[in-house]
């Protein structure tokens, strides 16, 4: 009889052992924590530039163990910070997901609107300027709302940057948090639309006042300055300097003082990055994200590498020198995901917003194609509108390389649109810095090439849009930036970005055909098994999902 009994428990558990063995098969796998890396202004060829001085474990760990997508392009104009990360997070462009620019022209007011003003909130930890933002510009989901929805609000969110639009625009529309840098105070601050009062944990960061830290010893070279052979010079006149330094070369030994009067000084150094990242760091803690297995996501931008290579230029050794360190505290970062979520539990994926073009300066020197396509530009053709039309101001003004006209003033004074749009066209193509000039209404039918034409199509919306575009010949910068960079327009230097997708269930490889910064969300949803984001427009990547 007790043979029986001990035949049956036996047989009993091995049954209740196969059984939970299916039923952990037939749980939906997803990793732990997605966390999205958007490093600003980095150009896809930095990833190789630089490649022989990076480390094993930061750079080099995504490209050796990832899979690296080697032609992604942005697909619209213009090729700006609001619109990367808010297509990154869309699948969709400007003219479904309604960010515009980093701003745009109230074609009503003529007053200026950024991306994610909202005077509705207030500040968290800070005051009305720098806090009253949220997403309400934002027309589409992104995937982390997706991520929210799909998991009934159980999947944390949270959003890190050091620029409002950089968190704010990731996150989404009902994340746990989004927070950005305060250049008043040095603290990580948030607005009302998300919370009343600032987490302890973020008092708790920000009392350790770590960002004057950073910049206690100034900032000199990583390597000795003569090992920067992928860099130009030290001392060239097109590059500003920062904060209170006389040259832009190093040493910058002044940025502690700088730092104590100005805050925002912190920006335009790689100290920015790291202190990003330490953030990015307490917010894991500080929201246990990657903690059960409900997926969390944690959207970061690098922002500092905008702020320098705006100074500076591609070209320089204050942006080599970024990136070096850049690639330190990302071996750093992932070494912290390891030990808190566990290697292959998270899935990486890193991109940038924008590229950014050469410097007008180095361009010159060099014997490049190069110039300032709006020097004087609205000046002349609104001396011309008022000699042809008697009115004055016909042109509300020239944001994102398109031409706002005031329609009010051209109603009220009973002018003719259409004569007046083929006026300023007209003009503008006989300009040797533009390449093409086009009404932006009837830009379906006008004859310009691909992929230009769909990229500005795309970049059309016609709520916030100006109505003529304008498209440089290459190497042509705005007026605005005769010292170091900017980027905005469709050329290779500012439309291809890298994307390199490392972690769970990530299969090691590269692939060289098309894609599109589109692709990167619903590429997400595949992986974790959710629906596309509301405005998506692009397709999954099948190479790196294993289908």
């Amino acid at each position: 009889m007790l043979r029986k009994i001990t035949i049956a428990a036996v047989t009993f558990i091995s049954l209740m052992s196969v059984s939970a063995q299916k039923n952990k098969k037939s749980q939906l796998e997803k990793p732990k924590l997605v966390v999205g890396l958007v490093i600003d202004q980095m150009r896809w060829d930095y990833l190789y530039r630089f490649y022989d001085k990076y480390g094993q474990d930061g750079f080099k760990r995504m490209l050796n163990k990832g899979f690296s997508f080697n032609n992604v392009m942005i697909p619209y104009v213009p090729t700006v910070t609001a619109i990367g990360h808010t297509t990154i997070y869309t699948g969709s462009v400007p003219s479904i997901h309604g960010i515009a620019g980093n701003d745009w022209t109230d074609k009503t007011t003529g007053k200026n609107v950024y991306c994610t003003e909202d005077s509705e909130v207030k500040g968290v930890g800070t005051n009305d300027k720098i806090g009253g933002h949220s997403p309400k510009n934002l027309w589409s989901t992104t995937i982390t709302d997706q991520l929210r929805i799909a998991s009934n609000f159980q999947s944390k969110v949270v959003g890190v940057s050091l620029k409002d639009r950089a968190s704010i625009l990731p996150a989404g529309h009902n994340p746990n948090g989004a927070f950005w840098f305060d250049e008043n105070t040095g603290n990580f601050v948030t607005s009302t639309y998300y919370m009343k009062e600032l987490p302890n944990w973020v008092n708790k960061f920000n009392d350790q006042k770590l960002a004057e830290k950073l910049v206690a010893n100034g900032w000199n070279t990583l390597l000795p300055i003569s090992q920067y052979t992928e860099s130009t010079r030290d001392d060239v006149p097109w590059e500003k300097p920062v904060g209170t330094a006389k040259n832009p070369t190093f040493p910058y030994n002044n940025l502690a003082a700088d730092f104590a009067v100005n805050k925002g000084v912190l920006r335009t150094t790689p100290f920015g990055n790291t202190y990003t990242l330490k953030f990015a760091e307490a917010a894991i803690d500080g929201y246990q994200l990657g903690e059960d297995q409900i997926t969390d996501f944690l959207a970061v931008n690098i922002a500092s590498t905008d702020y320098v290579g705006h100074s500076f230029g591609p070209d320089a050794i204050e942006v080599e020198d970024t990136y070096l360190r850049l690639d330190i505290e990302l071996a750093n970062f992932f070494t912290m995901l390891d030990k808190k979520i566990g290697e292959g539990n998270y899935l990486v994926f890193l991109s940038a917003d924008h590229g950014g073009a050469h410097a007008e300066g180095f361009m010159k020197e060099n014997k490049m194609l190069t110039g300032f396509f709006d020097d004087g530009l609205e000046k002349n053709l609104g001396a011309e509108l008022e000699t042809k039309y008697a009115a004055s101001k016909l042109i509300l003004g020239i944001d994102n390389y398109q031409i706002y006209l005031d329609h009010q003033l051209i109603k009220e004074k009973k002018l003719d649109e259409a004569a007046i749009k083929k006026s300023i066209i007209e003009n503008l193509n006989k300009d040797p810095r533009v390449l093409y000039a086009v009404d932006l209404k009837e830009i379906g039918n006008a004859p310009i090439p691909e992929p230009i034409k769909s990229r500005v199509i795309n970049g059309y919306n016609w709520q916030r849009s100006g109505d003529i575009q304008i498209v440089s010949h290459d190497g042509m910068l705005p007026n605005y930036a005769k010292k170091g960079t900017t980027h905005s327009v469709w050329n290779s230097y500012d439309a291809h970005i890298p994307l390199i997708f490392m972690g769970w269930k990530v299969p090691h490889g590269e692939s060289n055909a098309s894609h599109f910064m589109t692709d990167i969300a619903p590429t997400i949803a595949q992986f974790l098994r959710i629906e596309n984001p509301s405005g998506n427009v692009g397709q999954p990547l099948m190479e790196v999902l294993g289908k």
